[in-house]
């Protein structure tokens, strides 16, 4: 019997650690989300002088160059941001866009952050640390390559409506503020505090419109457009005219290898302009 009394006595102390083990084990680690996968678009410029005609139209020897029908497809874009620019400074830039033969006016609010010196996983990562991830299926992440500069996009595009608008105008004032207050996104809403987004867009006011054109081509294999875009020159009495060249891809290195190619080869045409492309920025700064 004590044999016994003292088999259950080890059995339940066997029992009683097992339990407790059991209890006090650490818990599952939580993996966060990891970061946005982009698609690249290259940007270059081109000199307005060299591929620009009279008219402010391509040359026939640019368009037969890229394969580009003489037909465009016109978009008209304003930015909506307070006088103070209070968007545009936190990195924001919410944009109304009317593209030709489309009924709606497509919405798209983008979060930008600068690469430096080409890293682009560091800003990938500090887009995660301030919500955006693989998990929010919400927004697209792009790398736009420019000449020397790299800048990382994420966008949430929507498309809006309202009566009594039609061709490529776009919406009044107060009726561009209505639209991008009702669908903007929760991380925008909410990026300085609980309502910001709003906020500031109910105390916005339209930089621009400008009226771009686009051509269609294809170059090394790849759709490549050209777009002309007419601003308002630095003194507001006359336009400047900014032409930029572009294609898409999924693979950092194709982008980084055609990037190269392409400027070498607008540079052996005499077309390349060593610049960056600062189209949002050139708005903000003129309208």
């Amino acid at each position: 019997m004590k044999t016994r009394r003292t088999w259950v006595r080890t059995l339940s102390a066997a029992v009683c650690a097992a339990i407790l083990a059991v209890s006090i084990q650490a818990p599952e680690p939580v993996h966060a989300a990891s970061n946005m996968v982009p698609d690249y678009e290259v940007k270059l410029l081109l000199q307005p002088s060299a591929v620009l005609g009279s008219d402010n139209k391509l040359t026939s020897t640019v368009r037969s160059t890229f394969g580009m029908p003489d037909t465009v497809t016109k978009m008209n874009v304003e930015f909506m941001d307070t006088s103070a620019q209070d968007i545009y400074t936190n990195g924001w830039s919410p944009r109304i866009r009317k593209m030709e033969g489309e009924n709606d006016f497509d919405l798209t609010y983008k979060k930008r952050y600068p690469i430096a010196n080409g890293d682009i996983n560091a800003a990938l990562t500090l887009a995660n640390q301030q919500g955006f991830s693989s998990s929010d299926t919400n927004y697209a992440a792009q790398v736009e390559w420019g000449y020397q500069k790299q800048t990382l996009s994420i966008s949430n595009d929507k498309t809006g409506s309202k009566s009594g608008y039609s061709g490529m105008e776009l919406p009044s004032a107060s009726d561009s503020r209505d639209l991008l207050v009702k669908n903007i996104p929760g991380k925008m809403d909410k990026w300085l505090y609980s309502g910001w987004g709003t906020a500031q867009l109910k105390a916005s006011r339209v930089y621009g419109p400008v009226l771009a054109k686009r051509y269609t081509g294809t170059w090394s294999g790849m759709k490549t457009y050209i777009e002309i875009w007419p601003i308002q020159d630095a003194a507001g009495t006359g336009t400047e005219y900014v032409v930029e060249i572009s294609f898409k891809t999924t693979s950092a290195a194709t982008a980084s290898q055609k990037h190269d190619e392409l400027i070498a080869y607008l540079q052996s045409k005499g077309w390349f302009l060593p610049q960056d492309s600062l189209k949002t920025q050139l708005i903000m700064d003129r309208y």
